[in-house]
C-alpha cells in the first residue's frame, strides 16, 4: 500500500461485488490503476455487510447473479438504508435481458452495463456518476 500525499484529495472508494474472482480482480486492477480505492466482495451477503457498515463508499458495482443475495436484492436493500440512499449503484452483469434492466432501474440503479464490458465505457460511466478521483 502506498502512502498518500496529504495534500491530495482522498481517493474515491468503490465497492465491487461479483462472485467471479477473475472479474473482480480485473475490475479492481483497472479501477485502482484509474485512481480509485477498491473493496472487493464475493457475494451479496458480504456486499450487504459492507454497505450496512459506516465505511464510506462513493459507488457500488453489483453483479446480478451472486450467491447469498442477488445484486438486485442488494440494490433494493441499499435504497432502504438512510445513509446509502444517494449511493450511485451500477449493475454490471451477464444478464442483459430487458426484464433485468427494467428491474434494476425500477429498484433505483443509476446505470446498467452488460458483460463483456468496455473498461473505458465503464470508467466514463463512473466518472459521470461521481466525477474524477
Amino acid at each position: 500500500m502506498s502512502v498518500q500525499d496529504h495534500n491530495a484529495p482522498p481517493k474515491k472508494r468503490i465497492l465491487v461485488a461479483d462472485d467471479e474472482p477473475h472479474i473482480r480482480r480485473i475490475l479492481a486492477t483497472f479501477l485502482e490503476a484509474s485512481g480509485f480505492d477498491v473493496v472487493e466482495v464475493m457475494d451479496g451477503a458480504a456486499a450487504l455487510e459492507e454497505l450496512q457498515a459506516s465505511t464510506h463508499y462513493d459507488l457500488a458495482l453489483l453483479d446480478i447473479m451472486m450467491p447469498e443475495h442477488t445484486g438486485l436484492e442488494v440494490l433494493g436493500f441499499v435504497r432502504g438504508l438512510s445513509h446509502r440512499k444517494g449511493l450511485p449503484v451500477v449493475i454490471l452483469t451477464a444478464k442483459g435481458q430487458d426484464a433485468d434492466r427494467q428491474a434494476a432501474f425500477r429498484l433505483g440503479a443509476d446505470d446498467f452495463l452488460t458483460k463483456p464490458f468496455s473498461p473505458k465505457k465503464l470508467l466514463a460511466r463512473i466518472h459521470g456518476l461521481i466525477g474524477n478521483s
